[in-house]
C-alpha cells in the first residue's frame, strides 16, 4: 500500500487530528508497528462522533444568553436535519451517478445543511453585496456569480421559486447540476471520491472560468484558486467525515496527490500524510521528492531550496506570515490604523476570496478566516484601506469569518483562536490598537454603535452602517479572553513559550527522579496547539521499553538550576498552567523549592481532549506534600521557586503528546 489513503481500517487521517487523538506525532511515527497503525484506524472512525463533542466543549460559549440561544438553534435545527437526510438519499435514488456522500459534503462546506432563505427574515443583509445563497445547497441566483438556481429548476422542469423555496428540490436541483459536471468527466458512483475535483470546481458557480477576453491572467488565477479551494473543503469534508449535531457527511478515504498536484495541496495548507503501512513508515508525496511533513505545524512542506518552495513563500502574506496572500484589486489610500472590525461574511470561504477578488461593487476586506480549520487568507495589505465598513475604511482594519449570522455552527475554535492571534498581531503592531479595549459585552441583533474607544468590535457597532454582522452568535466574552488571556482571576504569566521553551529548556529525561520514559522523550515550543497566543510546550513522552514502570516525569525548570528558576510569593499565592492531552489517564503536579527542601503539590487529573487550566495553592499546607531536601510537606518559606512540572501516567507503550501553555502564578 502506497497511497493517502490506505485501507478503511488504516485510512490516512489528517495529522491534526489522526492516530488515537495525539497520542502519536509525525516525526515519531516511522517506528509505528503495523498493528498500532490499525488499531488506531479503528479507534478514530469510531470516535468520530467525540471529536466534534470536544470541538464543541472547547468552543463553548461564555456569555450564558448566548448559550441558551445555541441550544435553542440546535434542537431546532436537528429536526431540519432529519430530513434534509431523507431529500439527500432522494437525490441519489434520481441521480445515481453522484458519488454517495458529495452532496451531503457540498451542503455541509456552503451552508452547514441550513436552509437559506434571503428574504426572510433572520437571515441578516446582503453582506459586502455577496450574491445571495438559497437553500440547503447554497445555490446562487445570478447577481454577479452564475444562476445555479435559473439552470437547475430548468433541468428539472420546475419553476426557479421551487429551487430556491423548497429544500427538497433545491437539493435535486443541486444533485442535477452537480450530476452534469461529473458526467462530462465520466465519473460516477463507483469512481474514486478524489475524482470529482475538476467537476466540483466548475459546479462551485463562482465568477466567469478563465479565458474571457476582458480578464488578466492575475484575475484568472485567483479564480481558479477559489474554484480549487472550494473543491478541497467538499473533499476534506468527506475525508474526515462529518458527524454533527444532526449533520452527517460519510467518512470517504481520498488519495490527495491524485486530486491536486503539490504546490496545490502546499497552497491550500492540506494537513495529510500518508501511511506506508506494509513497510511501516510515513511519507509525503513520495521519498524521491524531497517532501515532507513538518512535525510543528503538521503540514506539506516543499523540498528545501526547490521552485516550488520560492512559490509557496511568494504566496505567503509579508504582513501576516500565517496568512495566505490572494490580491484584491479593490483597495484605496489609509490615513490610520484605528481600530479592527469584525465581520461575518453571509458566505463561506472559497466564494468569498472570488467575491472580493471580481465583483462589481469593489468590495474587499483585508483578511478572510476558514470555518474548518483557521486557515487565513489576506487579501488588501494592511497598509491599504480595504472596502468594508463604509465610511471608516481608511481607519481600520477588517476581518472577515466565514459563515452566515443565523447559524452559530460556523464558528469553531479554530476560527476563534485563528481570528484572536490575528487581531493580536495587529494590538502588537499598532499603537492605536489595544486588545484590552475590545469589546466584551453580549452578541446581538441589530445596530449597537459603540464609541471611538472600543478599538476591537462588530460590523454592527460602527456609525452609518446598515450591516448587522458578526450577529447574535459571535462569542465577544470568549474573543476578549482569547485576545487577553491574563490568567483566570488575574494574575501574571512565567511563561507563555512564544518565543521559546521558557524556563522548561530540559528534556523530560534529564532528571535522575524520571521514571519509565526513553531519553527519546522531548521537550520543545509547539505553534500548532496552542491555548493562548501563537504557540505552546510540546512534551512528548516515549516509553522506556527496557522498563515496567509507571511514568513520573520531572519537567525540570531552570535547567534544574534552583537560581534560575521563576520566583514564586507565598502569601495569598497560586501557581497553575494551562494543560491538554489526546491520551487517558495523564495527572500532573508541580515542585516548589521551599526553604527545607523540595515540597511536591498533590496530582490533578488531565481530562483528555479539552484544555484545562490546573491551579494549587501555595498557603494551603493540603496541596502539598515532603518530597526531599528535609522537605516538610507545606510551603513555609515567604518567597520560593518553581522546581518543576510532573506528569504522571500507568506505563504505556504509546507515545503521549502533553502540551503546556502559560504557566501562571497569582497573587
Amino acid at each position: 500500500m502506497n497511497e493517502y489513503s490506505v485501507t478503511r481500517r488504516a485510512r490516512r487521517r489528517p495529522l491534526s487530528r489522526a492516530l488515537c487523538g495525539r497520542l502519536l506525532s509525525a516525526n515519531q511515527m516511522s517506528c509505528l508497528s503495523l498493528a498500532l497503525s490499525l488499531a488506531c484506524g479503528f479507534a478514530v472512525d469510531a470516535h468520530a462522533a467525540d471529536t466534534h463533542a470536544a470541538e464543541r466543549a472547547s468552543a463553548a460559549p461564555q456569555d450564558p444568553a448566548l448559550a441558551q440561544r445555541l441550544r435553542l438553534e440546535e434542537s431546532l435545527s436537528r429536526i431540519d436535519r432529519q430530513l434534509y437526510a431523507g431529500y439527500f438519499r432522494q437525490a441519489y435514488a434520481r441521480y445515481p451517478s453522484i458519488p454517495a456522500g458529495t452532496l451531503e459534503a457540498v451542503a455541509y462546506v456552503t451552508t452547514r445543511w441550513q436552509h437559506l432563505q434571503p428574504d426572510g427574515a433572520g437571515y441578516g443583509e446582503q453582506h459586502q453585496h455577496m450574491p445571495r445563497a438559497y437553500g440547503v445547497m447554497g445555490l446562487y441566483h445570478g447577481e454577479g456569480f452564475a444562476d445555479q438556481v435559473g439552470e437547475g429548476a430548468r433541468l428539472l422542469g420546475v419553476p426557479a421559486q421551487r429551487v430556491m423555496r423548497d429544500p427538497a428540490s433545491n437539493i435535486l436541483a443541486a444533485a442535477a447540476l452537480l450530476d452534469r459536471e461529473l458526467r462530462a468527466d465520466a465519473v460516477d458512483a463507483k469512481s474514486p471520491v478524489e475524482a470529482t475535483r475538476a467537476a466540483l470546481e466548475r459546479y462551485a458557480g463562482f465568477a466567469p472560468a478563465a479565458g474571457a477576453a476582458a480578464k488578466s491572467a492575475a484575475k484568472s488565477a485567483v479564480q481558479a484558486h477559489a474554484r480549487a479551494s472550494f473543491a478541497f473543503d467538499v473533499l476534506s469534508a468527506q475525508d474526515k467525515g462529518v458527524n454533527d449535531r444532526g449533520i452527517v457527511v460519510p467518512a470517504r478515504a481520498v488519495a490527495w496527490e491524485r486530486a491536486f498536484d503539490a504546490p496545490a495541496l502546499l497552497r491550500l495548507r492540506a494537513p495529510f500524510v500518508r501511511l506506508d503501512v506494509a513497510a511501516d513508515k510515513v511519507e509525503a508525496l513520495g521519498a524521491d521528492g524531497g517532501w515532507r511533513i513538518d512535525p510543528l505545524d503538521e503540514t506539506l512542506r516543499a523540498p528545501a531550496g526547490s521552485r516550488s518552495e520560492v512559490a509557496a513563500a511568494a504566496e505567503k502574506s509579508t504582513d501576516y506570515p500565517p496568512a495566505l496572500w490572494v490580491a484584491s484589486p479593490y483597495h484605496s489610500a489609509r490615513t490610520s490604523y484605528d481600530s479592527v472590525t469584525i465581520h461575518t461574511m453571509q458566505g463561506y470561504y472559497a466564494g468569498s476570496i472570488s467575491w472580493f477578488q471580481n465583483n462589481p461593487n469593489s468590495v474587499s476586506a483585508h483578511y478572510l478566516i476558514r470555518s474548518s480549520d483557521g486557515q487565513i487568507t489576506q487579501m488588501v495589505r494592511e497598509n491599504r484601506a480595504a472596502h468594508h465598513v463604509g465610511v471608516h475604511n481608511k481607519t481600520t482594519l477588517g476581518i472577515e469569518h466565514e459563515g452566515f449570522i443565523a447559524n452559530a455552527s460556523w464558528y469553531t475554535a479554530a476560527m476563534y483562536n485563528a481570528s484572536a492571534a490575528l487581531t493580536r498581531h495587529f494590538c502588537a503592531t499598532y499603537g492605536a490598537i489595544s486588545c484590552a479595549s475590545a469589546f466584551k459585552g453580549p452578541a446581538g441583533t441589530g445596530i449597537n454603535v459603540l464609541p471611538a474607544s472600543v478599538k476591537v468590535k462588530g460590523h454592527q457597532h460602527y456609525s452609518s452602517q446598515t450591516h448587522t454582522d458578526p450577529g447574535q452568535y459571535w462569542d465577544w466574552a470568549r474573543y476578549y479572553n482569547l485576545l487577553n488571556p491574563g490568567t483566570p482571576g488575574g494574575g501574571s504569566v512565567i511563561d507563555s513559550f512564544e518565543s521559546s521553551v521558557g524556563h522548561f529548556d530540559s528534556a523530560p529525561a534529564y532528571s535522575g527522579s524520571t521514571t519509565g520514559i526513553s531519553a527519546a522523550s522531548l521537550a520543545e515550543r509547539n505553534c500548532t496547539t496552542r491555548k493562548n497566543g501563537e504557540c505552546s510546550l510540546r512534551v512528548l513522552l516515549k516509553d522506556d521499553a527496557a522498563s515496567s514502570s509507571a511514568w513520573a516525569v520531572r519537567l525540570l525548570s531552570g535547567g534544574g538550576n534552583p537560581g534560575s528558576n521563576a520566583a514564586l510569593t507565598r502569601a495569598g499565592g497560586k501557581v497553575g498552567f494551562w494543560v491538554y492531552t489526546g491520551a487517558s489517564g495523564l495527572s500532573a503536579a508541580v515542585g516548589i523549592d521551599d526553604s527545607d527542601g523540595t515540597e511536591r503539590s498533590v496530582a490533578r487529573a488531565i481530562p483528555a481532549n479539552a484544555w484545562t487550566y490546573l491551579e494549587w495553592r501555595l498557603d494551603d499546607d493540603a496541596q502539598w506534600d515532603a518530597w526531599v531536601g528535609g522537605a516538610n510537606g507545606a510551603i513555609t518559606a515567604a518567597t520560593v521557586k518553581l522546581d518543576a512540572v510532573w506528569l504522571y501516567r500507568d506505563q504505556t507503550s504509546f507515545d503521549v503528546n502533553v502540551y503546556l501553555d502559560d504557566v501562571q502564578v497569582k497573587n
